[in-house]
């Protein structure tokens, strides 16, 4: 079995709301299969948005996070530290986020969706905030941080619908199956960073969620890619040890998009989150920003019938785990995942 050296880069104007009209179907139906082939043989691909973003845009949000991280007091950073908050939303120090049970060498600035409990049950028996039960700690400077990252993450929410049609498409989903699917996303429970990083910064992982959308500046071999043994049909699909780290490096206008262990679950294993780090050995400062696309943090998530008739219709092998992903609760299924993902910074002395 052969393995690509680079991943596909796949445009996704002809799914973009506002650029439909200036495409046909054809084109549609043309990147709906480039973009299942990239999900089946990789879960990795570029995403090329040309027009979606200004260069002042993309630049805006990588430079506020840069200022932050290296402007500000560490005064200033703890006022919004995670345990002013509900643990989850806000500034971590390095070595303060965890990533398979070590820590990684960054700083981030985390930030989610609205907390999905109502006022009465956001506090525990012991009147301490739940995971999830806070709001966002925005930094006071730089003073447009807040405004323009908030225009960001409309726009990647935007962005990652797109994504999602295009990958019904890519499964062969009819209108009510699409539906369905769009009904379990479209109020999703997002998630963003913001990464400021010198040296090693984060060990390899899978993303536990539907779609990471990373922006990053133009630093070289410092995201790396696993990748897998293209499949073969008639063999069976298996997540093994098998592969090769490949540099992921940035490509002007494009995202690095990855699917996460929502989407394994939604397709039978059709789909594989993929392992990834980051290896970053540049004496520059390097700054970026994932999105996380995810599920309505009460989404039941099970095996679509899409993928199962995709996986007899191409004549895949499941191995034995693949027959096997479990209907979950996308919120117990994150809690469960978060609950593990930072440590207690340690005291000062």
């Amino acid at each position: 079995m052969s393995t690509p050296l680079t991943l596909p880069i796949i445009p996704i104007s002809p799914y973009l709301p506002s650029r439909k009209k200036e495409y046909s179907d054809t084109d549609r139906a043309e990147v709906a299969r480039n973009l299942h082939r990239a999900c089946r043989d990789i879960g990795f691909f570029y995403l090329k948005v040309d027009g979606y973003l200004t260069d002042s845009e993309r630049k805006g949000v990588l430079d506020l996070g840069r200022e932050f991280f290296l402007e500000s007091t560490e005064e200033e950073k703890a006022k919004i530290g995670l345990d002013k908050s509900d643990g989850v939303r806000g500034y971590q120090k390095l070595k303060q986020n965890i990533t398979m049970g070590k820590a990684d060498h960054h700083e981030g600035l985390d930030f989610c969706a609205d907390t999905p409990y109502p006022p009465r049950e956001r506090r525990d028996d012991a009147g301490q905030l739940k995971p999830l039960g806070g709001e966002n700690q925005w930094p006071e400077r730089p003073v447009a941080f807040r405004a323009q990252m908030e225009d960001w993450i409309e726009k990647m929410k935007a962005l990652g619908m797109a994504v999602m049609e295009a990958m019904a498409d890519g499964l062969g989903m009819n209108a009510a199956e699409w539906e369905e699917l769009r009904s379990m996303v479209e109020d999703s429970f997002w998630v963003t960073r913001v990464i400021g990083a010198e040296g090693v910064s984060c060990g390899a992982h899978k993303d536990y969620g539907c779609l990471t959308l990373l922006h990053a500046d133009d630093t070289p071999k410092a995201l790396q890619v696993f990748l897998r043994p293209t499949p073969v049909p008639g063999q069976p699909l298996v997540d093994n040890e098998q592969g090769v780290w490949i540099d992921a490096d940035p490509i002007p206008g494009c995202f690095v998009v990855n699917v996460g262990e929502m989407w394994e679950i939604w397709t039978n294993g059709l789909y594989k989150s993929t392992l990834h780090r980051v290896v970053h050995r540049s004496p520059t400062y390097r700054v970026s920003l994932p999105f996380f696309f995810e599920p309505v943090f009460n989404a039941e998530i099970k095996p679509l019938e899409a993928a199962k008739r995709k996986i007899a219709q191409e004549g895949w092998l499941l191995d034995k785990h693949g027959t096997d992903y479990s209907q979950v609760r996308y919120g117990d299924f994150l809690l469960g995942e978060v609950s593990g993902n930072f440590s207690k910074p340690a005291e000062s002395t």
